[in-house]
């Protein structure tokens, strides 16, 4: 066999898999742009016409087609649907009430959800990051639990997910304020300062704790152990 076509060598530490994991979990530029211009546009419309209802049909209407776009690249919809729904949400609330800052609301909501769930999940011994890994694990459709029975693994991910919940206090901290007293521009601002670039320093800082790390993968059922894997674990 040439070198060329000789397999990837398996993970020889916990560190080392989560990275190659976590970058084919996140989304690229456009996904985080499909996300944030419809917040951008209802802010937009609302502080230019100070009406509620017409903000919220120029969110919608651009995330609809944003959607179009990609059906028509046929590309994945993945992200752009997730705007939408949350677009969707986002101006149910705010038409209801006739409140331009309950547009914000349902991600309030939803970031106190994943504050308690990702808490939780450290607590019972699930780090919430477990799941993203081991959602990239090739064998993830036959044991998608496999990430569970590393120990290594399970401390590490959940160190990462200790800085998702920084994530979510940090969100929490800024956007409940603004909430309350109806800062709608800032809240926009902040919607956006807060989703993908907090998402990036977030990443960054697993990515410090990742590349410091040095945990070694247990071999055998493990996620580390990629289908006919008979790898020995380097030695200490």
């Amino acid at each position: 066999m040439s070198t060329d076509q000789r397999p990837t060598p398996a993970a020889e530490t916990v560190e080392a898999l989560i990275r190659h994991r976590l970058s084919t979990a996140l989304g690229g530029w456009r996904g985080s742009l499909e996300t944030a211009l419809p917040t951008v546009v209802f802010v937009a419309v609302w502080t230019a016409t100070r009406d509620v209802r017409t903000a919220a049909v120029w969110s919608i209407g651009l995330a609809v087609l944003l959607a179009v776009v990609r059906l028509v690249q046929r590309s994945s919809l993945q992200h752009v649907l997730g705007a939408l729904v949350a677009t969707a949400i986002a101006a149910f609330f705010a038409l209801r009430s006739g409140q331009a800052e309950d547009a914000f609301l349902p991600g309030i909501l939803t970031s106190a959800a994943y504050l308690a769930g990702t808490v939780l999940s450290i607590v019972v011994g699930w780090p919430a990051v477990g799941f993203l890994v081991g959602a990239g694990d090739p064998r993830a459709a036959q044991d998608p639990f496999a990430w569970r029975r590393d120990r290594g693994m399970v401390r590490v991910c959940a160190r990462l997910t200790w800085v998702l919940v920084g994530v979510y206090v940090v969100r929490l901290a800024i956007m409940v304020p603004l909430y309350l007293a109806a800062e709608v521009t800032l809240l926009g601002v902040a919607k956006i300062v807060l989703g993908w670039p907090l998402w990036v320093a977030g990443v960054a800082v697993m990515g410090w704790l990742l590349v410091s790390g040095r945990t070694p993968v247990e071999p055998g059922e493990g996620p580390g152990a990629e289908p006919g894997d008979s790898r020995v674990p380097p030695s200490s």
